[in-house]
């Protein structure tokens, strides 16, 4: 089978790496890719909004499936352009088409959603520049800490949680009459906030049945003990400890099922990977979020622990046989601690010489900020640049070994944050 993979991060890296080892594989070809996805098979420069450049090169190369592994393209609705040109509509597309898409693109959306299906989360309201008054006295009249969104996507960075009154009317007021996260914040929505711990859930979906991935834990603020701002993921652990069978089997039956339920029940087909943000409230779950792919940097600690192969659980997403698969998980742990640039997530410079990765044993190394120049020297070229992921009987020895290892890993202003478990 010939594929394509839609990605140039980290996530994309993990996917090209597991599926490079399926049998069921012809050509893998990754736009744009990285200095990493060079590595297990072919990058290409293909603009995906623009769709004729894009279905030439379906056709060209015949491609059988199509892998979109960030958000921007699923909310913009490349799956249903593929759906609709009768020369690509053959093609299968792991990703949800745009109106599945809005359970990411919308977090309005998402909260109808799930308010209409019983699905536990946070109790909200949303205001826009035409009721921003109300947004303030709601502010007013509720307790700290408070908790904004930015309705739609904005990088991974459109929430913003203040312990102060006065910081969150000024925040809410940069977010609306500032445009602070631009367009994806027209609408804000202010929450309650929830006090317990975070963890990630995945599922593969085929929209008639689905199979459940390993669970993690990301870390996204920038600094030790969860202090400073929030950044894309500065690494991830699974699995998770606190999440038992017990909270696994609440998870199932309060927030998995019920939402494909929904999806169902509003007729809107889904294809790929649910991420649920979760967090654990004295023993239950809540939903924080849904994301419409897999996360990063969880990807990079949940794939290396699937034993089944990816491609295969693909071709049975695109035939609708999913109910026949059953998932095959390490028992081992895995670590992935991020390698970042300095002054990230704020201004960083790109284009720094990487040393070092030749010397990594007994790790995995996925790219995710990251080229090649003309000298064949791997660069600098993002704000999180490598993730380092160790396996390990337990998670101090999987943590120890990828700390030991990212050491080894040299560029100019690297950072690493060094606590990554401490809260479990």
């Amino acid at each position: 089978m010939n594929v394509l993979l839609i990605g140039s991060g980290g996530r994309e890296h993990t996917l090209a790496w597991k599926l490079n080892q399926s049998p069921l594989l012809n050509k893998l070809f990754i736009s744009p890719g990285n200095a990493g996805t060079a590595s297990c098979g072919s990058n290409v420069a293909i603009d995906w909004q623009n769709f004729s450049e894009l279905k030439n090169f379906l056709l060209q190369e015949q491609i059988e499936m199509l892998i979109i592994g960030p958000e921007d393209p699923l909310v913009a609705g490349l799956h249903d352009a593929i759906l609709a040109d009768s020369e690509t509509k053959h093609i299968g597309v792991i990703g949800p088409k745009r109106e599945a898409a809005a359970l990411e693109g919308s977090k309005d959306f998402a909260k109808e959603f799930m308010f209409q299906y019983g699905i536990p989360t946070a109790n909200y309201k949303s205001f826009t520049l035409e009721t921003y008054e109300q947004g303030i006295k709601f502010l007013e009249d509720i307790k700290s800490p408070y908790v904004l969104k930015a309705d739609g996507l904005a990088a991974g960075k459109g929430v913003v949680i203040v312990d102060d009154l006065h910081e969150a009317i000024t925040e809410f007021t940069a977010m609306l009459k500032d445009e602070k996260f631009g367009a994806a914040s027209k609408t804000v929505l202010i929450e309650e906030f929830l006090s317990g711990i975070e963890c990630s859930v995945f599922v593969l979906t085929d929209g008639e049945s689905y199979v459940l991935l390993p669970e993690a834990k990301d870390y996204k603020r920038i600094g030790e003990g969860d202090s400073g701002l929030n950044t894309g993921g500065m690494g991830s652990i699974s699995p998770v400890s606190f999440v038992d069978e017990t909270f696994m089997n609440k998870v199932r039956s309060r927030i998995v099922e019920p939402t494909l339920h929904g999806l169902k029940n509003e007729q809107i087909p889904y294809s790929g990977f649910i991420f649920f943000g979760l967090i654990k409230v004295n023993g239950n779950p809540f939903v924080i979020e849904y994301n419409v792919r897999m996360g990063d940097p969880e990807t990079e600690s949940v794939i290396p622990r699937l034993d089944n192969d990816l491609l295969d659980l693909f071709i049975a997403t695109q035939n609708k046989t999913l109910q026949n698969k059953t998932i095959q998980i390490s028992k081992k742990t895995t670590a992935s601690v991020m390698l970042v640039s300095g002054g990230y997530p704020q201004n960083y410079e790109k284009g720094k010489v990487i040393q070092g990765l030749d010397q990594v044993k007994d790790c995995l190394v996925f790219h995710a900020g990251t080229t090649t120049n003309s000298e064949g020297n791997i660069l600098t070229n993002g704000g999180r640049v490598l993730a380092v992921t160790a396996f390990g009987e337990t998670k101090e020895q999987a943590l120890a070994r990828a700390y030991q290892e990212a050491e080894k890993i040299k560029f100019e202003g690297k950072y690493v944050r060094t606590d990554l478990g401490f809260d479990i």
